[in-house]
């Protein structure tokens, strides 16, 4: 829909934002009314630079040809159905799924915290059928993010954010440990403990990758204590990284993994993938869902997953994000630069990040923050390096504006 087409100006639009909605989001001002590739356009027509992606979804483009037809051709076809019938978007998506992560089974879901909640029970349940009713302490990371449901949110390591405080008690059952320490994970490893939980990189944590070390070691971890291993890939999942799935740069294997964000190229679906052993706790009636392999999202999906590896935009997301690392560490004020691929978090030596998100929103470039002092960059995976060059000449002057002329942003 435009505002043409509803005949509303935009005031109204975020007017009637205003008096009906739950907004628990700090809003860009602008309507988003239309995307193509690389940008977002509001109801002007002004071109906004897209280096946040929808938050990691949008990685073979905005509004991608392809995806857009699979879509537009399925809708007409079927719509919606139960899970009871066969479709056909829903077994080719879960082949072409399987084969390229080399897993053996899927279960789709419809959001990231879904897809977690989805592991987190498959885990327990295998551990109570094969262990005893006690087998199901999940050990999870601290700085970790999982999602937002009661199960998701409790597995993230986060006890002082937002996104827990007022939400307590949580669900029993899970530990944190320290990122990147594996005698601290060793430490935390129970009778009762089934499973470790991580993602390969944090993503809300401040893009905090998993060093090689620590992540052979918790396979090895797991494998002697006879723990499963449960990868969180909602964010790093698709191509992101550099790689199809960023535990394949780890040399490891994972007997769950969660993907959501990119699988749908917009759509709204998720998944879990597992090996056929650990498949087998879901029994009849053991989990459900309502939309979850939606015909309409795995056609779009399909489209999806098909472009990101057919293009090889994992290929892409390595050399451009190489690329783009290397510009940003000479940007000033950096004090680090981290992450793999298209998924990079910026440091600055100053709490000037919501300053330096709105300073870039000024000049057209929409970008996310973590805390106050780390800009996010999740691009769409078709980036060139004139984007990065367009990004960091925007990044430069939003830096230069927030943290040397002190210019605080306009409220949004």
């Amino acid at each position: 829909m435009k505002l043409s087409e509803v005949h509303k100006t935009a005031g109204e639009i975020k007017a009637l934002t205003k008096k009906y909605m739950i907004d628990t989001y700090e809003r860009y001002d602008f309507v988003a009314q239309t995307a193509k590739g690389m940008y977002l356009y509001d109801e002007e027509g002004h071109a906004y630079l897209d280096f946040y992606g929808g938050i990691a979804v949008n990685s073979a483009g905005n509004c991608n040809e392809k995806v857009v037809a699979a879509v537009q051709d399925q809708v007409g076809d079927l719509m919606h159905t139960f899970n009871y019938p066969y479709t056909v978007p829903q077994v080719l998506l879960a082949e072409r799924v399987c084969k390229a992560l080399a897993m053996d089974k899927i279960f789709y879901q419809s959001t990231g915290t879904e897809a977690n909640e989805a592991m987190i029970k498959m885990a327990r349940k295998y551990g109570v059928d094969h262990y005893g009713p006690n087998k199901y302490h999940i050990i999870t990371a601290k700085g970790s993010f999982h999602g937002r449901t009661y199960g998701a949110m409790s597995a993230t390591g986060q006890p002082d954010n937002a996104c827990q405080v007022g939400f307590k008690p949580v669900v029993p059952g899970f530990s944190y440990a320290e990122f990147n320490n594996l005698d601290d994970f060793r430490a935390h490893v129970t009778d009762d403990t089934i499973a470790i939980m991580l993602e390969p990189i944090q993503g809300e944590g401040g893009v905090n990758p998993a060093t090689p070390e620590f992540m052979k070691g918790i396979a090895d971890l797991c494998k002697e204590k006879g723990l499963l291993l449960l990868l969180d890939e909602i964010q790093t999942g698709w191509c992101r990284s550099g790689n199809v799935m960023a535990y394949m740069d780890y040399d490891v294997k994972p007997d769950i993994v969660s993907m959501a964000k990119a699988l749908g190229g917009g759509m709204p679906i998720s998944a879990i993938c597992a090996t056929e052993e650990v498949s087998k706790a879901f029994t009849m009636g053991a989990h459900g869902t309502t939309f979850g392999g939606n015909p309409v999202c795995c056609a779009a999906a399909y489209a999806e997953v098909n472009e990101l590896l057919n293009r090889d935009l994992a290929g892409n997301a390595k050399k451009v994000g190489n690329y783009l690392v290397e510009k940003l560490k000479t940007l000033p004020h950096v004090k680090e630069v981290r992450g793999k691929g298209l998924m990079i978090g910026i440091e600055f030596d100053a709490p000037a990040g919501y300053a330096i998100k709105h300073g870039c929103f000024d000049r057209n470039m929409l970008v996310t923050l973590i805390g106050d002092r780390i800009i996010r960059l999740l691009p769409p995976l078709i980036a060139t390096k004139a984007d990065c060059d367009k990004a960091c000449d925007i990044l430069k002057e939003a830096v230069i504006t927030a943290i040397e002329c002190k210019e605080s942003p306009h409220v949004m």
